[in-house]
């Protein structure tokens, strides 16, 4: 199963005998300016969303609140399915995901409905900037769904990122000069899981959001070392644009693990070790 779908293939599937559950996930990585409020995705959601779409919060449905576990640890499982229910999702129907363009928040929706069980998500490429057709600002009430959430296989904690950033291929997700430890604009201590290669998430689209081919992406990673074969994992600074890469992994035909604490778990304990530069040792 392709793990994306364009806007002119979506279009048509909401026109077919079992048309998909649209699931809205606008969301931003900003840190709010003294006297401004935080990105408000259901706002953006109200201004205009794909016919039918439910708006999900990332921060409250797809995460719990910032901890031990890093920024965006996983939510509790109840309370996901509960929201995801909500939104109509079932088991035996297909789900899309999009957002604002950026790709980060529909694929850790991605990654949370297929960690959990779902047999059938796809994020939209190109995310809403894609979307030819009309938009709507009305709220939907969908029907109750049926999906309750299992967690699977494919979740990694600090130790195991570790272990696999010395026998796999460990992927840092973040800009460069994070990784290097030139600039930490939001967690404690700058730099990188020793061992990880540095892999920007950014560099798995082209200039027009959409991701890159399923053949530059395979390309892309034996670049950084993943072979036929390679155990790899991808982490960030909390979990969301990973997901992202991950998914850049799936249309690979690459599977891969996520360290949903990413940096903000791992760097904020101090007797973990942290390597700086552009070595990844």
């Amino acid at each position: 199963m392709n793990a994306i779908i364009s806007a002119s293939d979506l279009a048509n599937d909401l026109t077919g005998a079992n048309p998909p559950v649209l699931l809205d996930v606008r969301w931003q990585l900003t840190a709010a300016k003294a006297g401004e409020p935080p990105y408000d995705g259901r706002a953006d959601y109200e201004t205009g969303h794909l016919p039918g779409a439910v708006f999900v919060d990332l921060d409250r449905e797809l995460a719990s609140a910032p901890g031990e576990g890093g920024r965006h640890p996983l939510p509790d499982l109840a309370h996901f399915g509960a929201a995801m229910r909500r939104a109509g999702v079932s088991s035996g129907t297909p789900v899309v995901v999009y957002d604002g363009g950026q790709g980060w928040a529909a694929a850790r929706a991605w990654w949370m409905l297929r960690w959990t069980g779902h047999p059938d998500v796809r994020v939209l490429d190109g995310g809403l900037p894609a979307w030819e057709g009309s938009l709507d600002k009305s709220v939907p009430a969908p029907a109750e769904g049926d999906f309750v959430p299992e967690p699977g296989t494919g979740l990694l904690d600090a130790d195991a990122a570790a272990e696999l950033a010395r026998s796999g291929v460990l992927l840092d997700a973040r800009a460069g000069e994070r990784y290097r430890g030139e600039v930490e604009p939001i967690d404690p201590v700058a730099g990188h899981i020793p061992g990880a290669v540095s892999a920007p998430t950014t560099e798995n689209v082209g200039a027009d959001g959409r991701y890159r081919s399923a053949q530059e992406l395979r390309e892309r990673f034996k670049g950084l070392g993943v072979s036929e074969g390679s155990r790899v994992g991808v982490y960030c600074g909390s979990g969301v644009s990973a997901a992202h890469e991950v998914l850049a992994l799936a249309v690979a035909g690459i599977p891969a693990e996520l360290y949903v604490g990413s940096w903000s778990e791992w760097s904020s304990d101090p007797d973990r070790p942290v390597a700086v530069g552009p070595d990844p040792q």
